[in-house]
């Protein structure tokens, strides 16, 4: 599974930016391959302040360019860019994890934590449903 982002050449400089929206994280490249070895750095320095236990030798984030500026973002063990993506939204709208639990109608706030942390995969519609309480004002990611 990937992450969907993107790649544009900036119209107002000379540089290339590139987004994974998901994970809130842009960041820009004098190339476009330079740009998207720059995303691959930023989010591995994400993974490693939040997950380095989980991260082995053999851990790698890839990125694959598509049409008209499309990238897809994926990793060996992709649970752990999912656990990162929630948590930067649930970061990005200023919410506790006391709050996502709430919205969640959860008594635990360590059954959220979980995901988080990844030590729990979610299913798909469990994904959908954590994300929208991680960060309610998020548009759905993933629509069944």
């Amino acid at each position: 599974m990937e992450l969907e982002g993107k790649v544009w050449k900036d119209p107002d400089s000379s540089w290339w930016l590139v987004e994974i929206s998901f994970l809130d994280v842009m960041t820009q490249g004098k190339t476009r391959k330079e740009a998207l070895e720059m995303i691959k750095d930023a989010v591995m320095e994400l993974l490693k302040d939040s997950y380095e236990d989980f991260l082995g030798k053999q851990f790698q984030v890839t990125v694959n360019l598509y049409e008209n500026g499309v990238i897809g973002m994926g990793a060996s063990d992709d649970k752990l860019l999912f656990a990162l993506g929630l948590k930067r939204q649930r970061l990005r709208s200023g919410s506790t994890i006391r709050d996502v639990s709430r919205r969640l109608k959860s008594k635990s706030p360590n059954a959220y934590a979980r995901y988080e942390r990844a030590q729990a995969r979610p299913s798909i519609e469990k994904y959908a449903e954590l994300l929208h309480a991680a960060n309610p004002s998020r548009r759905p990611l993933l629509v069944s």
